[in-house]
């Protein structure tokens, strides 16, 4: 072998002359000579933040279930240099139109590339009648109507349970569960559940908080949980509101009135990079908002893209 290989050489080629050799007079490998390229297999930490998109509330004249936040999941991860990795923004789940379309979950977000695979769950959809339970997702949604409907389970790791609906005849009580978040449950007919904060851009910022569940009788709607949760629809006259965009909440459960059956959207997911900034590359794809955080590059990705190790 002609050079030397030292310990921080990450390019470059090697010339090998390997001699002939014989073993027991059967097998013989002949002289041979060549180069061969010479790349880094080392990877590097980054950490890592995946917000699912979050579901939709459910459509109800007795209340619709508030949807379910999107799977949240944060760690570490290491990159091999010169690998591409692929990252999906989970898109929101649309609120349901009451007696015409049910609600729908969120979309998966994820990283995947060379030994990388993490994949977020979308929220699961508000229940959208009187005979259905929430969705399951990162976060499930919540129960709708006024039959008790359960609400949708979560995640392990991800999110957590919507709750349920709270039981009644059509003349009665009616309210649709809340969505489930990423810290806690959905409330029995009432609020989302709550999401958690984190601080991977350099600023604390609550994620993925379930929708609030949609009002009957009494009139009043249920707010959405912390992270960005829509608030449910009010019998007497306010709409449902949709979650907030790249926080992965769910949107707000339709109530019983004319004009506020509809439930709401969820809110998009997002996925977040934190990159030691010495071996930041600058390669990315899918417009993502790029800063700095102490010794860190933040990559933020609202829509989908990639990023070159």
């Amino acid at each position: 072998m002609s050079g030397l290989i030292l310990a921080g050489d990450t390019s470059g080629t090697v010339t090998l002359n390997v001699p002939a050799v014989a073993g027991n007079n059967t097998i013989n490998i002949p002289a041979s000579s060549g180069t061969m390229a010479l790349t880094s297999q080392i990877s590097y930490n980054i950490n890592y933040l995946s917000i699912a998109g979050g579901g939709g509330g459910g459509g109800d004249g007795a209340g619709g279930g508030g949807g379910g936040a999107g799977g949240y999941l944060t760690g570490t991860t290491g990159l091999y240099p010169s690998s591409v990795y692929t990252i999906t923004v989970g898109a929101a789940g649309a609120g349901g139109v009451y007696s015409v379309s049910s609600a729908t979950g969120g979309g998966n977000s994820s990283i995947s590339g060379t030994a990388v695979s993490i994949t977020s769950i979308g929220g699961g959809a508000g229940s959208n009648n009187a005979t259905s339970i929430g969705g399951n997702g990162g976060s499930g949604g919540g129960g709708g109507g006024r039959t008790s409907n359960a609400g949708g389970s979560g995640t392990s790791g991800q999110g957590f349970a919507g709750g349920a609906a709270l039981s009644g005849s059509t003349t009665g009580t009616g309210h649709g569960g809340g969505g489930g978040g990423a810290s806690m449950v959905g409330y029995t007919a009432g609020a989302g559940g709550d999401g958690l904060s984190n601080s991977i851009t350099g600023s604390a910022i609550t994620y993925a908080g379930g929708g609030g569940g949609g009002g009957y009788n009494p009139a009043a709607g249920s707010a959405g949980g912390a992270g960005g949760g829509g608030t449910g629809g009010t019998q007497s006259g306010a709409a449902s509101v949709a979650g907030t965009a790249n926080t992965g909440s769910g949107g707000g459960g339709g109530a019983g009135s004319a004009g506020n059956y509809n439930g709401a959207n969820g809110g998009s997911g997002v996925v977040i990079l934190s990159i030691p900034t010495s071996f930041y590359t600058g390669i990315t794809t899918g417009s993502p908002t790029v800063t700095t955080s102490g010794s860190n590059t933040i990559i933020k990705f609202t829509a989908s893209g990639s990023y070159t190790a």
